[in-house]
C-alpha cells in the first residue's frame, strides 16, 4: 500500500494533507514531479524528480504503481491507467475516479481537448476551495481507514 502524488500540479495544501495522513498512518507517500519537490523530515515521505518532458512524471507514476495503492492525480488519462493497474485515485478536489467513472471522464476530457484545439476557450478550473480541500481530505481517510482495516 503506496499513495503516488502526480505532485507538479498538486496544490500545496492537498500535499500538507497527505504529509499529516503519511506520518499519522505510517502509510508512504512518493511525490514524483519534474521539479525538485520540498518535503518535510519523514521516513513515511519522499520526493522523485524525473526529467523534464511530457508525461514523464506521469510514465513513472504508472510504472511503480500497484493494485491497491492510491494516485492523486488530476490527470484523467493517467488516472485511467492506474486505474486499469487496480490501483485507487482520487482527484484533488477529492472526487473518487473508479472504473466505474473513468471511461465518462476520458470522454468528457477527450471532448474538452477537442474544443479547445478548435479555438474555443473553455476556461480553467475554478481556484481550490475550502470544500473541495475537506472533499479531500475526507476521501482520504475513508480509502485510509478501508486500507488499515484489512491490512
Amino acid at each position: 500500500m503506496h499513495i503516488w502524488v502526480d505532485a507538479d500540479a498538486c496544490p500545496v495544501v492537498i500535499k500538507e494533507i497527505l504529509f499529516r495522513a503519511a506520518d499519522r498512518t505510517k502509510v508512504p507517500v512518493t511525490l514524483i514531479a519534474n521539479q525538485m519537490m520540498r518535503t518535510p523530515p519523514s521516513p513515511w515521505i519522499k520526493a522523485i524528480q524525473v526529467s523534464k518532458g511530457f508525461d514523464v512524471a506521469d510514465q513513472r507514476i504508472a510504472q511503480e504503481t500497484n493494485a491497491g495503492d492510491l494516485v492523486i492525480t488530476a490527470d484523467i488519462p493517467l488516472a485511467a491507467q492506474v486505474i486499469a493497474k487496480g490501483a485507487t485515485v482520487i482527484d484533488p478536489r477529492g472526487e473518487l475516479l473508479s472504473k466505474a467513472n473513468i471511461e465518462e471522464r476520458l470522454t468528457m476530457r477527450n471532448f474538452m481537448d477537442s474544443l479547445r484545439s478548435s479555438g474555443v476557450d473553455t476556461g480553467g478550473p475554478p481556484a481550490l476551495s475550502n470544500a473541495d480541500r475537506q472533499a479531500f481530505a475526507n476521501q482520504l481517510d475513508r480509502w485510509l481507514s478501508k486500507q488499515l482495516k484489512s491490512h
